[in-house]
Parts: structure tokens; C-alpha cells; sequence
């Protein structure tokens, strides 16, 4: 297999926001800027936990609410694994992952194989962190299973505090794509030959 990286810089603007993302999925420094504390605090676990290089600035109409922004920033981020993945062949394809925090454990199972589907569930003890709607979550990760041709499959075990179990839940998502999107030798994981 080629040593070449993976790497993508994908731009949406519409009349609610403007995202501008740069993805390595093999490596490299972090810096991510959407105007949510929170969320910039979960996406940063998630690129580092996932061992990606990750930039994003995003401007949105915050004074609406986050929700454009953080689903968005979804659809941005799954197009970018899309792009990145190319034809789907050449990275291991499944993952998972047991990830506590604290007194929180997510549990998370990833296909990265074209076949989008999202299952989360998750009961939140609190239903904000900072001023970040934990219920945006689950919008997040359907949007990057979505684009991202992801079945995803987001599970927290037990949890009282919110904060850790979304933190759970972020790093427990980049431990289960570093594995799934390894890369391989050997063309598409698949009994049928094609995904």
C-alpha cells in the first residue's frame, strides 16, 4: 500500500453558517474553532483520540441557537471521512470501543463501510453543559454517520455526570475510528467482494 496520507479540506457555507475543515486522518496538530466551548472541547477529544489532524473554524447564527452549527459541523466532518475513504478499500472497517470517564462508560461499534445508520442512546443527567445542549449530541453524529457512509452504533453504559459521559462518548468515537480506519492492504472487507 502507497505511504500516501489522507488528507481533505472540505467548505460549506450556506445562509446559516460557513465551516472550513482540514482533515489528516493520519496525524497532525488540532485547532478547532466553532464559537461552542463545549464543542470545541469534545471535537478536539475526538481528533486526538482518533489520532486525525484536524482544523475547523466555523461561523454560525449562534444567536439563533447552536443547532445549525453543530449539525453542520456534522455534515462537514462526515463529508471529509467520505472524501478521505475514497472508494472504501483500503482501511480495516470495523471498530469499537469501552471508554470510561470518570464515574461515565460509553461503549461504541463503528462500520466505516458506506452503510450509514445511527443508533445512540444515551440518557444525559444533565441536559446542558456550559451553555451546550446535550440533545445537539445525537443530532452531531447522525449528521457524520450520514455523510460519512458510517453505521454507528453509540451506547452510555451508566453516567452521572454529563460532562464525562459526553466525553466518554467523543473519545470512545475517535477509539473506535482509529481502529476502523486503519489502513489495510487487500482491496474492499467485504464477503460479497464490493461494499
Amino acid at each position: 500500500m502507497s505511504e500516501k496520507r489522507r488528507i481533505v479540506t472540505v467548505t460549506r457555507k450556506t445562509k446559516e453558517t460557513d465551516i472550513e475543515l482540514e482533515m489528516d486522518l493520519d496525524g497532525g496538530p488540532v485547532d478547532i474553532k466553532t464559537g461552542l466551548g463545549f464543542f470545541d472541547h469534545m471535537l478536539t477529544a475526538l481528533a486526538t483520540y482518533a489520532g486525525w489532524g484536524l482544523m475547523i473554524k466555523a461561523d454560525g447564527d449562534l444567536h439563533v441557537d447552536s443547532h445549525h452549527t453543530v449539525e453542520d459541523v456534522g455534515l462537514v466532518l462526515g463529508e471529509a471521512l467520505s472524501t478521505a475513504l475514497g472508494d472504501y478499500s483500503n482501511h480495516a472497517r470495523f471498530g469499537s470501543s469501552l471508554t470510561p470517564m470518570d464515574d461515565a462508560l460509553a461503549e461504541v461499534a463503528v462500520d466505516a463501510g458506506r452503510r450509514p445508520f445511527l443508533h445512540f442512546e444515551v440518557q444525559w443527567p444533565q441536559a446542558i453543559c456550559g451553555e451546550f445542549e446535550l440533545v445537539l449530541v445525537e443530532e452531531f453524529w447522525r449528521s457524520v454517520s450520514q455523510r460519512g457512509g458510517l453505521t454507528l452504533h453509540i451506547m452510555g453504559r451508566h453516567g452521572g455526570n454529563s460532562h464525562h459521559l459526553a466525553e466518554a462518548v467523543f473519545k470512545g468515537v475517535g477509539r473506535a475510528l482509529a481502529q476502523s480506519l486503519a489502513p489495510r492492504s487487500g482491496g474492499v472487507l467485504s464477503t460479497k467482494g464490493v461494499l
